[in-house]
Order: C-alpha cells, then structure tokens, then sequence
C-alpha cells in the first residue's frame, strides 16, 4: 500500500471528510513531512472509489460543492491488514537491530 493511499484511509478510518480537509488532516497526522498534491489526493482517491475501499458520503453543510469520503467496511479491512503487514516488518526490524548490537 503506497504511503498516500495509507494516510488517505487512516484520515477516513477516524470520520468522514472532503479532500481538502483530507489534505490538511495527513499534513497534520504526519507532523508537516507529507504534503499531498491535489494530483495525487484525487488520483489515489478515484482509484479507492473504483476498488470499492472509500464511497461518497453526502454532508448537510452543503454550502458549496465538496465531495466528502467515508471508510467503506473493506477499507477498513486493507487498512488493518495493512498495520498486521508493518508490525510484523517493524518487529522484524527491530529484531535484527538488537542482534546487530549484540
């Protein structure tokens, strides 16, 4: 899972959102290192939409046009299965590090 699509549905996991708010929340998640352009935002979500992992979600501030996403049940599945994957990477790592300091 690319590092947009895994901010993009971590945003999504915690409530539903529109796209420039999805861009400010992973700047802010990930402490100002990830600036998403509105390029690849959009890119990643369309393709989310089409493999069925976010849908549309309609607010009732409707005071302008914006498109708001929500966490679809299998979203929410690759995005725990996704975390499984980068524990056990992240235990495996750790793991050679202390025998390397040993």
């Amino acid at each position: 899972m690319s590092e947009p699509v895994l901010c993009i549905l971590t945003c999504l996991a915690e409530k539903p959102s529109h796209g420039y708010a999805l861009l400010r929340d992973i700047e802010a998640l990930s402490g100002g290192r990830i600036r998403l352009s509105t390029g690849t935002l959009y890119g990643a979500l369309r393709r989310l939409l089409e493999n069925g992992c976010i849908e549309y979600f309609e607010q009732e501030d409707t005071a302008r046009e914006k498109q708001a996403y929500r966490l679809t049940a299998s979203g929410r599945g690759q995005l725990e299965a996704e975390l499984a994957r980068l524990k056990q990477w992240t235990r495996a790592v750790s793991s050679r590090l202390r025998m390397k300091e040993a």
